[in-house]
């Protein structure tokens, strides 16, 4: 009985418990988040180009560059809401590994570039396609300018509303990209069960209500300033150690920090979702879509509808009209503990690959 015991326990280590530190510290990745690569991305940080440039309409627009490599096609770096380029140091530093430049965009209204609203924290935008048209103005005017000899191809990764954006501006502007990865495209705000004509007509009344009686954007209901969490509240991340350092990150650069968003912004990013589907026959370029297994941000049944009519659009696109699950990752595919992050970096780069 004690030898059964005994066998069982050590069963369920080697089989169950193993799995779990390998995920958390293996050494068989080949990206790990080491002392020693922490200091070889501080010292690569130092040689990244950071800049900003100024909009039609008079906002200034944060961005860095990696480029040294004229003759390949680089890639476009679109992040997500509330981020900024600086969060995205580790993920330049593995794609300058694999060969590949970068530039990475602070979208307006939040990163080191240019608040909208007299309350710096806020999230807010007055229409959505003012991001695809500050994309549009940093590939095809100031980069143009700044670096000519560069190649005039790139590849595009853009993560949860970067996706959002990223779709948008392919719909609305010529461009020179060669393939698109998606990764947890923020197609449809998640609605946390909420019935989505309910959702929706909130969101509208809100904003329209705003509009009367205020110049100044209101949060939308049990939006505040600071969206605090600890790392066992979070469903950002896994990853304790990446978790840790943009959470320093913050702390040292307090001006990055941004709040909950505004009944403005969430009506814009309804309108955007119905944007992307009415114009999914502009997307006529390789797309692929890379979907976190347990996400608790955005909406996976929106992002699944979306690559099966955007594959009977264009079969380059989402193959088989799937999103590739990586199963059991949280949101941030790329700030994932190595396990997950190393999956969604070796499809990028596949796919990238791919489309040469």
């Amino acid at each position: 009985m004690k030898f059964k015991l005994l066998y069982s326990l050590v069963f369920f280590w080697l089989f169950l418990g193993t799995p779990l530190m390998a995920n958390e510290i293996s050494e068989e990745s080949k990206r790990a988040l080491t002392p020693k690569k922490v200091a070889a991305i501080t010292a690569f940080w130092k040689t990244v180009q950071q800049a900003a440039f100024t909009t039609d309409d008079n906002i200034s627009i944060a961005y860095a560059t990696n480029f040294k490599r004229p003759d390949k096609p680089y890639i476009v770096i679109v992040p997500g809401r509330s981020e900024s380029y600086l969060k995205y140091q580790e993920l330049a530093f593995d794609l300058d590994n694999q060969g590949y430049d970068s530039v990475i965009i602070d979208h307006r209204g939040q990163g080191l570039s240019a608040r909208l609203t007299p309350n710096r924290f806020q999230g807010h935008i007055d229409k959505f396609d003012q991001y695809a048209q500050d994309l549009h103005h940093l590939l095809n005017v100031v980069l143009t300018i700044q670096y000519p000899e560069h190649n005039k191809h790139a590849y595009m990764l853009a993560h949860s509303m970067g996706g959002a954006i990223a779709l948008r501006y392919l719909q609305l502007y010529p461009n020179k990209i060669k393939a698109l990865t998606l990764s947890s495209p923020m197609i449809a705000i998640s609605r946390g069960g909420t019935p989505n004509w309910l959702a929706t007509s909130l969101i509208k009344t809100g904003a329209t209500l705003n509009r009367w009686f205020s110049e100044t954007p209101w949060y939308f209901f049990g939006q505040n300033d600071l969206n605090k969490s600890t790392f066992e509240e979070n469903r950002l991340m896994h990853s304790l150690p990446r978790f840790e350092r943009f959470q320093a990150l913050y702390k040292a650069q307090p001006e990055l920090k941004l709040g909950g968003v505004t009944f403005n912004w969430l009506e814009q990013a309804v309108l955007n979702s119905d944007n992307l589907l009415s114009d999914i026959d502009k997307l006529s370029l390789p797309i692929q879509m890379l979907q976190a297994g347990s996400e608790h941000i955005v909406d996976n049944e929106a992002q699944l509808h979306f690559c099966q009519q955007l594959h009977k659009a264009n079969n380059s696109a989402c193959p088989e009209g799937q999103p590739e699950i990586i199963a059991g990752a949280y949101h941030e595919l790329y700030f994932e503990l190595d396990h997950y992050r190393d999956i969604a970096i070796d499809k990028t780069i596949a796919w990238f690959k791919l489309h040469q």
